[in-house]
């Protein structure tokens, strides 16, 4: 569990300070373009780059730190052997099937966009687009492997 830990807390960080360069990029492009009448399409698809990686690298934080989405009207209210049987039933059911889908489908997803060298469309855009495509399967690996982190302590909880 520790080498869990760690892998999650090493993608949070590569989201923290990807949110403050992000932060520190859409100001410098705010200011260019409206004091200066100058932006820079790079510098805009840096910005959803960088987006990507503050959302995909959040999402197993979140799942670490129980801070996801639920219905917590009826959650709290529920004893902590049906919070684990809840929880249990959608890493299961839902969390770890999904995250194989979207792993297998987007190494597919990935190759096909490394094979033709994808790059942006737009003049001045930037290249190497099948590096922010490859975060897609590689985010769903730490989500994956957060999911057997809490499988396996739901079952350790119900256990006791």
């Amino acid at each position: 569990m520790i080498f869990f830990d760690r892998l999650i807390k090493t993608a949070s960080f590569l989201s923290s300070f990807s949110l403050v360069l992000l932060v520190v990029l859409v100001v410098y492009d705010a200011l260019m373009r409206y004091f200066f009448s100058q932006g820079s399409i790079a510098i805009q698809e840096f910005q959803w780059h960088l987006f990507d990686v503050v959302i995909l690298f959040s999402i197993a934080y979140t799942m670490h730190h129980n801070a996801h989405v639920r219905v917590d009207i009826f959650y709290d209210n529920f004893s902590q052997r049906v919070k684990n049987i809840i929880n249990l039933a959608s890493l299961i059911l839902f969390i770890t099937p999904l995250s194989l889908l979207i792993i297998y489908v987007g190494f597919e997803f990935v190759s096909i966009s490394f094979s033709q060298m994808e790059c942006s469309s737009n003049p001045g855009g930037l290249s190497y687009r099948y590096i922010v495509k490859a975060l897609m399967p590689i985010a769903f690996i730490f989500v994956l492997l957060q999911s057997v982190r809490e499988i396996l302590i739901n079952i350790k909880e119900l256990r006791v």
